[in-house]
């Protein structure tokens, strides 16, 4: 039998650390400033905090209802300024839902973009987003004309 030498093992192996915390701590005196440049990489890295995607998306949905809100009161506003001028109530109540449509699917793409901009600023997204809403724009000028 022929005694096996570390050439002969074609395993892959690790190299040996070169030096660890341990190691430097023992050959050099502990600072507060050493000690905090060993600990500051592994509480400032970004991939060790908590996942906040639903919290983002819980808030980006309670501020859209807040502006659906405040859109369905400018519809209204709109429209009745559209009356004040003379237009049929039903042309100017359009024109209001098309406004209405048209700020709903900006607003949207946007909250969209600063919830998850890696995933939402695709244009599968926000393609058919900001198409709708410029449709809507264009319906909103053309059904409030007399």
């Amino acid at each position: 039998m022929a005694q096996e030498t570390p050439k002969d093992n074609a395993g892959f192996t690790l190299p040996a650390p070169a030096s660890t915390p341990a190691d430097a701590s023992a050959s050099a005196p502990v600072t507060p400033a050493t000690t905090a440049s060993v600990d500051a990489p592994a509480t400032l890295d970004p991939a060790s905090a908590t996942d906040t995607s639903a919290r983002d998306t819980l808030i980006g949905g309670a501020v859209l209802l807040v502006l659906f809100i405040a859109f369905f009161f400018a519809k209204n506003a709109y429209a009745n300024g559209l009356v004040a001028k003379r237009l049929p109530p039903n042309k100017a109540n359009a024109s209001g839902w098309w406004l209405f449509i048209f700020l709903a699917s900006l607003a949207t793409a946007v909250v969209l973009a600063a919830v998850n901009a890696h995933k939402f600023l695709a244009p599968l997204f926000m393609g058919p987003l900001l198409l709708v809403g410029l449709v809507a724009l264009v319906l909103t000028f053309t059904s409030s004309r007399n």
